[in-house]
């Protein structure tokens, strides 16, 4: 599997033929736009070239990001809960732009397979909407999603989260290969908070990211003290430069 981080909690999963975009909040996002090389617009269409599937695990505009854009641009199949799903459908529809949008709808403990590509929703203790014309609006619970691809690692993205006693639920049932975890603190798990969640539910992963840190001034958390909380699970730290891709095989 190739894995690619743009900076935020916005990742590519590619392998075998199904390129899998998480969270996509590509325009907006700082880390996307200053880092790497080209334009913009070069780096975009490097980060969508042979989309497939695009995961969002809950409704905030930092985590939804390009999803409607990308989908149009690549027909690219969309995943996520119910409620996301119909706002986005809203959306589309106001758009007007005569193509259909590929919604896979889902909730917690849900599992959609769709070309190869199996997504499930797990649990995830956050909040999820937006704000629009004044008005606040609920999108539905915020949700973790596991990935798999046939022959590639499995991948448990824990969206944006607390920590929780379930986890020890969703390492049971699904066992991931690669833990993604959020450790900016203040609207997710801070560093210390996040390597315990690791070191006590996913003992066994063979590798962690973090992510969902240095994106914006609030967020403080660092990778540094994500690996010194890990203890000796940080020697499984993937340390990623964003929009460069890594190999990661099982």
């Amino acid at each position: 599997m190739e894995i690619t981080w743009f900076g935020h909690s916005a990742f590519a999963l590619a392998s075998k033929g199904r390129k899998v975009l998480v969270d996509p909040f590509l325009t907006g996002n700082p880390v996307f736009e200053s880092e790497g090389t080209g334009t913009f617009a070069e780096k975009q269409a490097a980060a969508l070239e042979g989309v497939t599937d695009v995961v969002i695990t809950h409704g905030h505009m930092d985590h939804i990001g390009d999803t409607l854009d990308i989908a149009e641009k690549t027909g690219a199949t969309v995943f996520c809960n119910w409620d996301l799903g119909q706002w986005l459908s809203a959306k589309w529809d106001s758009r007007k732009s005569g193509k259909v949008l590929n919604l896979e709808l889902m909730n917690a403990g849900g599992r959609v397979e769709h070309n190869g590509v199996s997504i499930r929703l797990v649990r995830a203790d956050h909040s999820s909407g937006v704000f629009e014309d004044g008005v606040f609006q609920t999108l539905g619970s915020a949700n973790g999603v596991i990935i798999s691809i046939p022959g590639a690692p499995v991948i448990y993205h824990m969206g944006d989260t607390d920590i929780f006693a379930g986890m020890g639920l969703i390492e049971e049932l699904h066992q991931p290969d690669i833990v993604i975890a959020p450790i900016g603190d203040r609207f997710t798990m801070g560093p210390s908070t996040a390597a315990l969640a690791v070191r006590r539910y996913f003992p066994r992963s063979k590798a962690v990211i973090g992510c969902h840190f240095r994106t914006f001034g609030l967020l403080t958390g660092t990778l540094e003290e994500f690996k010194r909380e890990l203890g000796p699970i940080g020697a499984r730290l993937l340390d990623l430069t964003p929009h460069e891709p890594i190999r990661f095989s099982i």
